[in-house]
C-alpha cells in the first residue's frame, strides 16, 4: 500500500493541511508540495501563523486527492505526519529541488532566504489511502514505524459503495443488460 499512496502523492502537488493553533483550534491552508515517498517538502512564509503552529505541535495532517470525474477512480490521501522545519542548508537545498522539479512555475525563482521562507519536511505516520479503483469505498489505513518501514494496518470497503449505485446505472451511464 506505501506504493499506492505514493503514486497518488506523486501525482499531485498541491494538499491541504491542517495545523493546531496555539489555542487548540485546527487551522486548514492550502501548499504546493513535493514528495520523495512518504516524505513531503514545502515552503512556508516566516511570518505565517502555519510556521508558529508546527513550531509549538510538530503533529499536522494533510490530504491530497482531486476530482474524478467517475466516483470509480477517486483516490486520495489523508495523513498524520511529523512536520520540522529544515534547518541544515543542504538539506534545505534539497527539499528546493525537489520542490522546483514538481512546479515548474519555480524554474525562474532560488530558494527564498532562510529569513523570509521555512522549508518543511513532514514525515507521513499513519496514512489512509482511498482507492475507489479497487472498489468503492475501499480504503487501507497504514501506519509507519519509527524505522520508515510501512505496514498495512486495516483494508476495508464500506458498505455503502456495494449498495450505493441505482439499479441500471454505474458511474453515471446506463447499464446495457
Amino acid at each position: 500500500m506505501e506504493n499506492d499512496a505514493t503514486e497518488i502523492l506523486d501525482s499531485h502537488c498541491i494538499m491541504a493541511i491542517s495545523t493546531l493553533r496555539q489555542d487548540g483550534w485546527p487551522q486548514t491552508t492550502i501548499v504546493g508540495y513535493a514528495n520523495e515517498g512518504l516524505t513531503l517538502y514545502f515552503l512556508i512564509f516566516r511570518s505565517s501563523q502555519k510556521l508558529a503552529n508546527i513550531r509549538s505541535d510538530q503533529r499536522v495532517s494533510f490530504a491530497v486527492g482531486g476530482d474524478a470525474s467517475d466516483l470509480r477512480h477517486a483516490t486520495a490521501v489523508y495523513a498524520a505526519a511529523h512536520a520540522v522545519e529544515i534547518t541544515d542548508a543542504k538539506e534545505r537545498a534539497h527539499g528546493w529541488e525537489v520542490l522546483a522539479s514538481r512546479h515548474p512555475n519555480l524554474k525562474d525563482f532560488d530558494l527564498p532566504d532562510r529569513s523570509r521562507a521555512a522549508m518543511i519536511r513532514a514525515e507521513c505516520k499513519h496514512l489512509s489511502v482511498v482507492d475507489y479503483r479497487k472498489g468503492l469505498g475501499h480504503t487501507e489505513e497504514i501506519s509507519v514505524g519509527d524505522d520508515e518501514t510501512a505496514e498495512t494496518v486495516e483494508t476495508r470497503t464500506e458498505e455503502w459503495g456495494a449498495t450505493a449505485v441505482k439499479p441500471g446505472l454505474l458511474g453515471g451511464k446506463k447499464v446495457r443488460g
